[in-house]
């Protein structure tokens, strides 16, 4: 059997959701279109007001007003930023939110930005019309141009998705940790372009998106070791071992057949499955020499049937739920990111996990919270440092693959995970997920209980061991009993974590990590794991979860279940506090890594991608636990 006879037969354009042109123009015109162009325009608005990238005029709202524009009676601001048009008229947009305790940050109400003309005209915003009369005054050029096509391509895939995707409403019985992780839709709640995924085109969208469910089938390569590189967990024997209980005996040795009818060898090869988008546009162009001299062999399509999970390059495996999850370089760019893998980090997956997990075990505090790693238990790259530089740029980071560890190893009897930015979702209905659970366990006992299971273990690792964690919403998730939060999976840890050795408590415990090369620093100097600064372990903590993860979290309670911020925070700080009390010993890192420091360091994401990586793009934040600082801290 050849290659290509092996080619799976699935096509999206099977699916009920059809990527026709016609049925686009359709949803162009359906009420959908709007109501996603508005909010990117709101997405956009409120990191250009809170990231100061234009100035803008912030009223309070006469009561006359909210009750002619909004349903609750709170206390509303109008914001306001000056356009100019192209015969230089001066326009306004406005809308309506509250400036938040959270962090200031600016939460804008669901309802239309309005563009108000010199005359005073008024209309419903337009994304194009916004781009250009108001980011235009900042930027121009190829910069806002690159974020015009970021912004548009978000509008187009999340229009598709809306369209075409019947979503159904979920119950307790129905909200599986595998259907959530594709079917929950929302994308990043603060990045304007949270669903650009630059590279595909509809049809891939279709094919490849999370929202769809289509079952996804890697095309696997044999490697020649001399031009691969490879990491594995202390719980892996050796590669071939490791392959074998992947793959399945019989997959395995179908493998071996195809190289050896090939007159190869497969001890002499590392086997990497590769998405099947990266396989058709990016691997036989970027590799033909080395397909043509045998270095890299196809073997055909594997036996599993996977499904894409919400960070859309990590699959799952539908035919064997409790098999790895495989995250596989994918080069495309989504939510202003490109979603390579560079090899320094699928080398660095396996001893940082294994790390975390061994803190774990022997920390007493740790095995009585439950809260788990998904251990990455292998990674291998190509070796692109085996190529000539001007080939290595090109090729980079795009042929690699992790294996993680799957939720349902960890999961005991009556447990369940739900994604921890799923927690927001609201369905078709306008019924938020979390409502059985809300109503079953009322909202303070609920908050209460999905904060000590998530909080506490972030905060363990910063005190304990003096690590900070990238946990924003797609890297939590919430393990339940019956609806009833009760601990966390933490996963992603190839470069999602921070430390200072000088501040590790063990620092004779920290693996020897393959350091990321200069020109990786050079495109993301904000992506790095070793620091010298400890308000830079701490701000990771915050700039993920705290400001992202937790403040959606904190809104959407207020909004649907009027639990105020200051119930939200102060539940946090109670949660602290108790966690120091009970473990006097930290008092030295408990000064260090302050969780009650008036402001704290937040990454302005629409301003880094305005104006480019030339320099590093922050902000301090307004802390909402300084209020809730005790003397004694």
């Amino acid at each position: 059997m050849t290659f290509t006879q092996q080619l799976p037969t699935y096509s999206a354009l099977s699916l009920t959701q059809s990527t026709d042109p016609f049925d686009m123009i359709k949803a162009l015109h359906s009420e959908h279109f709007p109501a996603v162009e508005q909010r990117i325009i709101r997405q956009l608005m409120q990191a250009i007001i809170y990231e100061d990238i234009l100035p803008y005029l912030q009223t309070e709202m006469s009561q006359q007003q909210i009750r002619s524009s909004l349903s609750e009676p709170k206390a509303y601001q109008q914001f306001t930023i000056v356009g100019v048009t192209t015969d230089q008229q001066k326009v306004q947009y406005m809308c309506t939110g509250k400036r938040m305790v959270s962090f200031g940050r600016v939460r804008l109400e669901q309802v239309p930005v309005i563009r108000i003309a010199t005359d005073g005209q008024q209309q419903t915003a337009h994304l194009h019309e916004f781009l250009n009369e108001v980011l235009q005054q900042v930027q121009q050029g190829e910069k806002l141009q690159q974020f015009r096509n970021e912004l548009e391509q978000t509008l187009l895939k999340d229009l598709q998705s809306q369209a075409y995707v019947q979503q159904s409403v979920f119950s307790t019985e129905q909200s599986y940790y595998d259907q959530l992780e594709g079917q929950i839709k929302d994308g990043h709640p603060y990045h304007p372009c949270y669903k650009s995924r630059i590279g595909f085109t509809l049809e891939d969208n279709a094919e490849y998106g999370p929202e769809f469910q289509q079952s996804l089938y890697p095309i696997w390569l044999a490697v020649a070791k001399e031009y691969s590189l490879s990491a594995f967990s202390t719980t892996v024997e050796d590669h071939d071992s490791f392959m074998q209980e992947s793959l399945g005996t019989k997959q395995w040795n179908q493998f071996q057949q195809i190289l050896q009818q090939q007159q190869l060898n497969i001890e002499d090869y590392h086997l990497i499955p590769v998405h099947p988008w990266q396989w058709k546009n990016k691997i036989v162009s970027a590799f033909y020499r080395e397909l043509a001299s045998q270095q890299i062999v196809p073997l055909g399509i594997g036996n599993d049937a996977y499904y894409a999970q919400q960070s859309i390059r990590t699959l799952g495996n539908r035919t064997r739920p409790e098999a790895p999850y495989l995250k596989m370089a994918l080069s495309i760019t989504n939510t202003s990111t490109a979603r390579i893998l560079a090899g320094h980090t699928v080398l660095n997956g396996a001893m940082i996990t294994d790390w975390l997990t061994r803190l774990i075990q022997h920390n007493e505090t740790a095995r009585q919270l439950g809260f788990v790693v998904l251990r990455e238990r292998a990674g291998i790259t190509f070796n692109y440092e085996k190529l000539p530089e001007y080939r290595q740029s090109q090729t980079y980071g795009s042929l690699g693959t992790i294996w993680r560890e799957s939720l349902h190893t960890y999961l005991k009897e009556g447990e369940d995970g739900v994604p921890f930015n799923g927690l927001c979702h609201v369905q078709p209905s306008g019924v938020p997920l979390i409502d059985p659970w809300i109503q079953q366990y009322g909202v303070e006992r609920w908050t209460y209980a999905m904060l000590t299971a998530t909080v506490t273990p972030i905060i363990h690792m910063l005190y304990a061991h003096g690590i900070g964690m990238e946990s924003h919403g797609q890297n939590i998730i919430l393990i339940h009993h019956d609806g009833l939060p009760t601990r966390i999976a933490l996963k992603d840890f190839h470069d999602g974590v921070r430390f200072s050795v000088t501040h590790l408590v063990e620092p004779e415990l920290c693996p020897d990590l393959t350091p990321e090369p200069p020109s990786h620093a050079k495109i993301n100097r904000n992506s790095f794991i070793q620091t010298n600064n400890p308000n830079d372990v701490r701000d990771f903590s915050y700039d993920a979860f705290f400001f992202i993860a937790a403040t959606e979290m904190c809104m959407f309670l207020e909004q649907h279940y009027q639990l105020s911020e200051q119930s939200f925070w102060k539940m946090t700080a109670d949660i602290i506090h108790q966690y120091q009390h009970d473990h006097p010993q930290h008092q030295e890192r408990f000064d260090c890594f302050d969780l009650f420091a008036e402001t704290v360091l937040i990454e302005e994401l629409t301003k880094r991608r305005l104006f480019g990586d030339g320099e590093l793009h922050f902000k301090d934040g307004m802390n909402p636990l300084y209020a809730y600082r005790q003397s004694t801290c």
